[in-house]
């Protein structure tokens, strides 16, 4: 991997999967920071007001604003269009969709920390 101590935005509206994944994230060795977003809308903020977000775990279906449509503002973005993003749901129709609008890569859940590293690694190249 050609990176450590990566800053990972991790994007849900489930509190639970927020902080499982921020658990496996920070017990990896590889990441230094996990910044949360509940929705779609928080999460356009978030990398709009920072400039060291290293990567992004989307969920799809989420309130307020959805994964894909995350997808479609942050890859029409100059300034943004560069960041990875690994897309988590429960729901594989979805995958197609998130890999048509740039989504780097497609976890389902339940996440394994074992898949989710992998992942990273393979994004994170």
């Amino acid at each position: 991997m050609s990176k450590d101590n990566l800053t990972v935005l991790a994007v849900d509206d489930d509190m639970i999967n927020l902080k499982l994944l921020k658990s496996m994230l920070m017990k990896s060795g590889i990441v230094q920071e996990v910044v949360e977003a509940k929705n779609g809308s928080d999460a356009i903020d978030v990398l709009k007001s920072r400039d060291d977000i290293d990567l992004v775990l989307l969920d799809i279906i989420m309130p307020v604003m959805g994964g894909i449509d995350v997808l479609k503002v942050v890859r029409a973005d100059d300034n943004l269009r560069q960041v990875p993003i690994i897309v988590l749901t429960t729901d594989e129709t979805k995958k197609g969709e998130a890999l048509e609008f740039g989504a780097n890569a497609f976890l389902m859940k339940p996440i394994r920390k074992d898949d989710l590293i992998s992942k990273i690694s393979i994004v994170m190249v």
